[in-house]
């Protein structure tokens, strides 16, 4: 299947999965943990090496150490629920997005397969893909990739009234599996996984939960497809 968007390097763009007709993807503590070290793991130009037991009881800094190959995109936010996930990447090499997504998804597929015991597909193919084609689209991405997690307290963003301001800070800052906690709390491990430095904005500028549902308001006319 011929992709719509074209990858180039240099460039932003907005990928996102989501388990088979809605089905949740990680079914474990373990499975959420998995996922995000891989995309550290996975993000370099070397053989694929869908096996990571290996690696499992190292650090990303100890792991980091071993890497001479170079890593094929620039990963600037990220957040993963129970049965999706966004990416804010930036190609780093020709092919780069392609590349690390087939890894990526062929390790994580693998190591569900192995542990329970399964067979088949678990998230739909092929990957969705969005063009970051202007500062406005940058900004309210970064802000709606930080926010996603909130769904789970919330039914919409929408719900999230000012009154709910503190709980949802208090809930985003406690929850491990996105990059909030690595702007806006403080660094960790994880921090390896981000590339801070390539965005066009400082994104703890956002930290603020009003100024980020802002974010959102002020461009609610642009045609961005949400997916929750």
């Amino acid at each position: 299947m011929q992709r719509k968007v074209q990858f180039e390097v240099g460039e932003f763009y907005h990928i996102y999965n989501r388990g088979i007709d809605k089905r949740k993807i990680f079914f474990s503590t373990g499975d959420w943990i998995q996922f995000q070290r891989l995309l550290f793991i996975c993000n370099y130009a070397g053989a694929i090496k869908p096996r990571t037991d290996r690696t499992k009881k190292l650090t990303l800094h100890a792991i980091r150490k071993s890497r001479k190959d170079k890593s094929y995109v620039d990963i600037v936010a990220y957040t993963m629920m129970p049965n999706h996930f966004h990416l804010l990447l930036s190609e780093k090499l020709e092919g780069g997005i392609t590349a690390f997504m087939r890894k990526l998804m062929t390790s994580y597929v693998m190591y569900m397969n192995k542990k329970y015991n399964r067979t088949g597909g678990l998230m739909c193919r092929p990957f969705r893909s969005k063009h970051v084609d202007s500062d406005e689209y940058f900004r309210w991405l970064v802000t709606y990739i930080h926010l996603n997690p909130v769904a789970q307290i919330k039914s919409s963003l929408k719900e999230l009234g000012v009154e709910n301001k503190k709980e949802a800070q208090e809930f985003l800052k406690n929850y491990r599996y996105s990059s909030y906690k690595d702007y806006f709390v403080s660094d960790r491990d994880e921090s390896l996984i981000l590339s801070k430095d390539i965005s066009p904005l400082d994104i703890s500028d956002l930290e603020d939960i009003r100024d980020m549902l802002n974010e959102i308001e002020n461009a609610s006319k642009l045609d961005f497809t949400l997916m929750v």
